[in-house]
């Protein structure tokens, strides 16, 4: 809910909200405090590079909603209690842990704390450059006894140094000289949670590290850790350069005990003299090495930090992104909120997997702790399609975890009695993490899903290694559990029975259309992968033969429901014959459901979470006929409420297929600025990776109309929705750049850099080079009725 009470997808004119970031094509700019708006500012404010991140909290720590630094799979375990247990049921959770927080620079003006929540603010911003990766700020505040002082900082965590992370602080006297001190600290198991009743929110672990190891040398420190079940070890340390005029005096103590360690600088500072601290982070953990090992490391990590310095630090990272913008940037005229939020969320996809190599990609990355720091499907079926494009390697990476836990998913299988391997719902280091089977183990789709993301990987890139090594074993092991899970049906159908979808209002499905879609996908593409690599699917222990000769005639005989009357498909085989939700008497307050109704009660309805059909109208477009794809949509869009961020995304690419490019634009900004608005009320809890995901495939798979389905090659249909008037986006097809521009009647394709890539441009073929190419484009369908919407529930309009 908004501050007004309102819910944002009232389907009518909509203003941003007050505490909304001003808009700038390369940045994302505070200026202000507002202290109702400081959790979802904290999670966009976030710095991080896939292994090390920190939350984006105020450089004094307080006040604060979240603080948080993170690692990437450093997580603790808890039992998952039940109140009636069952066979095959997992035991342990596993939570995000938030680590020690070593961002706090605590500052006294002649012996009074700065505190935002006294004294005055004259003047505060704070603003993250897209094309430095540094937050910086600028503070100006008088005391409650008068005294003025000048904050500026800046702060990144590096993308060339995985492990490393750096603070400029500088602090200047105003108006007269002033006694100054400046607190810099370490701080383990310092994280405050409230108390939440949402499931979204993550788990409150108290104190969940334990002292191992706490030493100090001079300006430097470190502190090392444990946890108490997962017993994965940690270590951050400090260490500092200071910078003030020659003739200031500065007072330096140190000390460090087993949560908290502590360099304080005192200096007596003349107006037009600052004081700057830089202050360098680092952070190492591992489940086998030693508190010692880890010291050592930490150290190693701080003395290169420093022999860089934080302007050499800042230099490679723009290095660094410079290249990615060069491969990733999009470009949209026509709405400068849009292009502020595509880009953003380009840089957010980039920050949470970037240097992540070898560990998974959170829901929320590394920007707070929603949902337990948890991977769900939404990497495969939503973060890595961007990626894939425009950052190949860390899609290699992400599958290269999936298929480091296989062991874990193969031992899943067989305890569900199934063969191959059952990928969990939620998880942190490969186990099954969901307590509510329904909606976890029974949401079989994940693994057709993680199937897709490989096939998608291998054509893009044309990885014959990969597809060949952990590309195959995935592969083969999800298809061995869709042969097994389904089953020939008197009519010689191959069925999927006792599935969700990913609708979760809808649980225990018997063919839902995209699973079943998805798994026949999923048998299609591992034959293909086994016939490309016979003699190494033998050695892997594949049957050839045999099991190829399975998938083919499970995939050929797939059961996809279709109602003949209608002229649609059901989203599963009984849905069409549930009792239509009562949306006419719903209030906007009511949404969303889950915190309103018992499952029981949804469960029974037609209702629609997400997109779920209309996902597979996306994700499967190559099965159906732009006749059905019109006639689907405008089915499900009544029934949608759209509870889940992930869904405005794929409304969106489905709209601009079927030609209603002005519910398009709206579903794209909302997909687009679910973070920066706050639709969903929990921006606090961390960022939505995935529905800001899901906005920039509306962009390159919406406007842009592409398509990468098996056989098809690489095919775009663009067309402008809503006010835009043009778009520009790139996509690398086997190491070959494609820019896309979009204007309002034509589009133009040319190679840059080398080499030259065959595209479909609405059906007709078109070598590419780098030589610009123009072609035509076809005016959208006239005539076609709006679609309705549940009561409250349209998409919120500029």
């Amino acid at each position: 809910m908004n501050d007004d009470g309102e819910s944002p997808f009232r389907g009518t004119a909509y203003v941003r909200p007050s505490h909304a970031f001003e808009v700038d094509p390369w940045s994302v700019i505070e200026t202000g405090f507002r202290r109702s708006a400081l959790g979802g500012a904290e999670s966009i404010f976030t710095v991080s590079n896939g292994h090390l991140g920190l939350r984006g909290n105020l450089d004094e720590g307080e006040p604060r909603d979240t603080t948080g630094t993170y690692l990437n799979g450093f997580y603790e375990n808890y039992t998952l209690e039940y109140g009636e247990r069952g066979f095959g049921f997992p035991e342990d959770g596993q939570s995000v842990v938030p680590v020690t927080d070593g961002k706090l620079l605590r500052v006294l003006v002649e012996d009074e704390p700065l505190d935002l929540e006294r004294g005055t603010i004259e003047r505060q911003s704070r603003r993250l450059d897209l094309r430095t990766g540094i937050l910086e700020r600028e503070l100006v505040w008088r005391s409650a006894y008068g005294e003025a002082v000048r904050i500026r900082s800046r702060r990144l965590v590096s993308f060339v140094q995985r492990s490393v992370a750096a603070i400029e602080f500088r602090v200047e006297a105003l108006e007269r000289p002033l006694r100054i001190g400046v607190q810099s600290l370490l701080i383990a198991n310092d994280s405050e949670f409230a108390s939440h009743a949402d499931p979204r929110v993550g788990r409150q672990l108290e104190m969940p590290l334990e002292p191992q190891l706490a030493v100090a040398d001079g300006m430097r420190a470190v502190l090392a850790h444990r946890t108490r079940r997962s017993q994965l070890a940690m270590a951050a340390g400090m260490d500092h350069r200071l910078t003030c005029s020659s003739e200031a005096t500065i007072g330096i103590d140190t000390d460090v005990g087993d949560d908290l360690a502590r360099v304080m600088f005192t200096v007596r500072l003349e107006p037009g003299c600052p004081l700057t601290v830089t202050k360098y982070l680092a952070y190492h953990w591992s489940s086998r090495q030693t508190k010692t090992w880890l010291r050592d490391q930490v150290d190693a990590s701080l003395q290169s930090a420093i022999a860089e310095g934080f302007e050499g630090l800042a230099q490679r990272q723009k290095t660094y992104l410079d290249d990615f913008w060069n491969r990733a940037d999009i470009e949209v005229e026509g709405d400068a909120e849009l292009q502020q939020a595509a880009r953003f969320a380009m840089f957010a996809l980039l920050q949470a997997g970037a240097r992540g190599e070898g560990r998974a990609i959170g829901a929320k990355g590394l920007t707070g702790t929603g949902y337990d720091g948890h991977a769900f499907w939404d990497t495969e079926a939503f973060v890595l399609p961007v990626l894939t494009y425009v950052q190949p390697r860390i899609v290699r990476d992400a599958l290269l975890w999936r298929a480091r836990t296989l062991p874990q998913a193969r031992r899943r299988a067989r305890l569900i009695g199934l063969e191959g391997a059952s990928f969990p719902w939620r998880t942190i280091h490969g186990e099954e993490c969901s307590g509510y089977w329904p909606a976890g183990v029974a949401a079989a789709h994940i693994n057709a899903d993680i199937a897709d993301a490989v096939r998608r990987y291998v054509l893009a890139t044309g990885d014959a290694q990969f597809e060949a090594g952990p590309g195959l074993d995935l592969l083969v092991e999800t298809a061995r559990f869709w042969y097994s899970l389904g089953a020939i049906d008197r009519n010689g159908s191959f069925r999927i029975d006792g599935v969700t979808g990913p609708d979760e209002y809808s649980a225990l499905v018997n063919n839902n259309v995209f699973t079943n879609l998805m798994a026949q996908r999923n048998l299609e593409a591992a034959a293909d992968a086994v016939e490309r690599h016979p003699q190494t699917a033998r050695e892997r222990g594949v049957r050839v033969d045999v099991e190829v000769a399975r998938w083919r005639a499970a995939a050929s005989a797939m059961y996809v429901p279709f109602d003949e009357q209608l002229g649609i498909h059901p989203q599963d085989q009984d849905f069409l014959d549930q009792e239509v939700w009562a949306f006419d008497e719903m209030s906007p307050d009511r949404y969303p459901l889950l915190l309103h109704y018992p499952y029981f009660h949804l469960y029974r309805k037609q209702v629609v979470k997400q997109a779920d059909l209309v996902l597979a109208l996306h994700m499967r477009g190559d099965h159906f006929d732009e006749g059905v794809k019109r006639r689907n949509f405008a089915h499900y869009e009544p029934l949608t409420v759209r509870d889940s961020s992930l869904s405005a995304g794929t409304q969106s690419v489905v709209a601009a297929e079927v030609g209603h490019l002005d519910l398009a634009y709206d579903y794209l900004r909302e997909a687009l600025l679910t973070d920066f608005d706050d639709l969903h009320s929990n921006a606090s809890n961390g960022l939505h990776l995935a529905a800001m995901a899901g906005g920039l495939v509306a962009v390159t798979n919406g406007v842009g109309g592409f398509r990468d389905h098996p056989g098809g090659g690489w095919a775009l249909r663009p067309r402008l929705v809503g006010p835009l008037t043009r778009v520009v986006f790139r996509l690398l097809l086997r190491n070959v750049r494609l820019r896309v521009e979009i204007l309002p009647e034509s589009a133009i394709y040319a190679v840059e850099g080398d080499g030259d890539v065959e595209i479909e441009h609405y059906g007709t073929k078109v070598l590419v080079g780098s030589e610009p190419i123009t072609r035509p484009i076809p005016a959208a369908p006239a005539g076609l009725i709006a679609p309705s919407h549940p009561r409250g529930r349209g998409p919120r309009r500029r």
